[in-house]
């Protein structure tokens, strides 16, 4: 009796880890089952037309008519007015990184009343002379598991003793997601020549289906966001506001970046703040970059489904009939025009539907051009050219972070927010 007690308590670890990676493949991003088909010519042009002068003409009523069409189909509205406020600076570690920098957080609060939601963005400073550029990331997982060796600040305001990443569900977790899922390679956006903020979204709003409408509704602004996705879009406006106050930065040079559905809040920030001058929207999936349209991979009605406090309560009446909906991401996609944005994409993540982002970005190619702005330049789904004003990204392998992806992130963003010239993107 003992000896089969032992067996099953050895083989404990693995058989949770092949437990975890069923439940996953199976519900959530299809990792190795199938691969995006690369074939973009027999598929249909994505619908509603576009309207390229009037999407392209800044606070034009045509512009700002779409705008609302996506706030009242999926977002909900962009809670313009909602009080941003911030202290101090306080230093983490003054010689960061063998002293190439500085490791420094910031409190952030949205809201007023007792509703208002505070998270910290920790930011990575390199020693430079001058204002630099700065990307902005929100992560998976909380700042204890971004910057593990570092005494940030968790969100109950203590120092981190340990994060979400530690130990077999870390493991398990990078295996599955990639190295970069949580932990920041800072050096190589210092090398990339740039700052580096990083901020947990659901410290803000919780990623959880009761909680997040809860939080929402409560954070008493003049208007309040009814999706999660509208009001992580919103906690990066305030994050910009705060590197925007920064003299250490160059406020005409802030990128965003996300992965899945922060991708996804990247490119929403991006259309309703225009201080925004570059986005990385890594694998968006629906309700992000792929169209709403397509039947392929996860699906916009699964996703309403399954993540019903990512859109808006609106959104519920049109999945059921997405060949009827108003709007699609193509026109998402031109309302960020001009502003360069990174499309990353994996060939075995057809949950996402890369085949169908593809098509987004060859339709909203149109707004960029008549911006004076190259759009999507590469022929197929196999090439990258990271100083396109659309920058197209696949490679082999899931729904993840990897190495080859930083390489991807950090090449587009120092063509588009360093040196001479490269900061013209952002409307201010």
């Amino acid at each position: 009796m003992i000896r089969p007690i032992f067996w099953f308590l050895a083989r404990l670890p693995l058989l949770v880890l092949i437990l975890v990676l069923a439940l996953v493949m199976s519900s959530c991003t299809m990792l190795g089952m199938n691969y995006a088909s690369l074939e973009t010519d027999n598929k249909p042009a994505p619908k509603p037309a576009l309207n390229v002068p009037a999407i392209t003409t800044e606070g034009s009523p045509e512009r700002e008519a779409l705008k609302q069409r996506f706030e009242d189909v999926l977002y909900g509205p962009w809670p313009a007015g909602m009080p941003v406020s911030f202290g101090d600076w306080q230093m983490i570690d003054p010689e960061y990184l063998d002293g190439r920098g500085t490791l420094e957080e910031v409190e952030i609060t949205i809201g007023s009343g007792e509703g208002a939601r505070s998270f910290v963005m920790v930011t990575a400073f390199p020693k430079e002379t001058g204002p630099v550029p700065v990307v902005i990331s929100q992560t998976f997982a909380d700042t204890c598991s971004v910057f593990p060796d570092e005494p940030v600040t968790n969100a109950e305001g203590q120092v981190c003793d340990g994060g979400m990443m530690e130990g077999f569900p870390g493991w398990a977790a990078t295996q599955i997601f990639g190295t970069y899922i949580a932990l920041a390679p800072v050096e190589r956006y210092f090398d990339a020549g740039l700052a580096y903020a990083s901020f947990y979204a659901s410290d803000f709003i919780p990623d959880r289906k009761k909680e997040a409408p809860e939080a929402m509704a409560a954070l008493g602004g003049p208007v309040n966001p009814t999706s999660a996705l509208m009001a992580w879009a919103y906690s990066f406006s305030a994050a910009v506001d705060v590197l925007d106050a920064d003299p250490r930065i160059d406020p005409r040079a802030v990128g965003v970046m996300g992965h899945s559905r922060h991708g996804k809040s990247a490119l929403i920030a991006a259309v309703w703040d225009r201080r925004i001058a570059a986005v990385v929207a890594h694998q968006s999936g629906f309700a992000g970059a792929s169209l709403s349209r397509s039947h392929t991979g996860e699906r916009l009605d699964r996703m309403a489904k399954a993540y019903p406090h990512w859109l808006a309560p609106e959104a519920q009446d049109w999945i059921d009939r997405l060949d009827e909906i108003p709007v699609d991401q193509h026109e998402l996609l031109a309302l960020v025009a001009p502003t360069p944005v990174l499309l990353g994409n994996g060939r075995r993540d057809v949950w996402s539907d890369p085949n169908s982002s593809f098509r987004a970005a060859e339709a909203a190619s149109a707004a960029y051009e008549a911006t004076g702005h190259t759009g999507l330049t590469v022929s197929g789904m196999r090439d990258f050219d990271p100083a396109a004003g659309i920058s197209w990204w696949l490679r082999p392998g899931g729904h993840s972070v990897v190495s080859e992806d930083i390489d991807a992130f950090t090449v587009f963003l120092h063509s588009h927010l360093v040196g001479e010239g490269a900061s013209q993107y952002a409307v201010h």
